[in-house]
């Protein structure tokens, strides 16, 4: 697993992109918004650059990172390849249970779909694809980059194997999930 998508590029969004690449990922953010995907990158360079500052990364580490990020506006060009989508939209549920049904239509079998919900249901969200054991919750605490801890929420029907798979991967990460 080593092709991220991520959707939404506002707050939670670019902390996790931004987590995702330091950790080494391949990470496609998309938004329909190309401002709100230059504001990401700005918001990323910064942070990263706050971080050269205080000697937790070098010069390469940053440029690294921001090479693992590649942005895209256009969904369907997004997810391909992807291993895992991490869905951090607004929090609506009539909009994130459209995108999970988009998601489902256009991803791969194998892609375990994601989202940084706090408030809705898995179980639900899962219930808009054909997949209920390849959708979990990966909630994020703000600032992604900086705080520890994961929330990792299966569904009714999340299979093990991928709450596994999600467990590994938030440690990958230097998490706590």
């Amino acid at each position: 697993m080593k092709n991220i998508t991520v959707i939404g590029a506002g707050t939670m969004g670019n902390g996790i992109a931004h987590t995702f690449a330091q950790s080494g990922y391949s990470v496609k953010l998309v938004d329909i918004s190309s401002n709100a995907l230059d504001k990401a990158i700005a918001t990323i360079t910064k942070n990263l650059d706050r971080m050269l500052s205080k000697e937790k990364i070098t010069e390469e580490d940053k440029n690294s990172t921001l090479s693992n990020i590649n942005v895209y506006t256009e969904l369907s060009s997004a997810v391909k390849g992807a291993d895992l989508v991490v869905e951090a939209a607004t929090e609506n549920v009539d909009l994130k249970l459209k995108i999970f049904k988009q998601l489902d239509e256009i991803c791969d079998e194998n892609t375990i779909l994601g989202t940084n919900t706090s408030s809705i249901s898995i179980t639900k969200i899962a219930a808009a694809t054909n997949r209920s054991n390849k959708v979990i919750g990966m909630h994020f605490m703000n600032p992604v980059p900086i705080m520890k801890l994961v929330e990792v929420i299966r569904g009714k029907e999340t299979s093990n194997e991928t709450t596994n798979i999600i467990m590994d991967m938030s440690k990958s990460l230097r998490k706590i999930p």
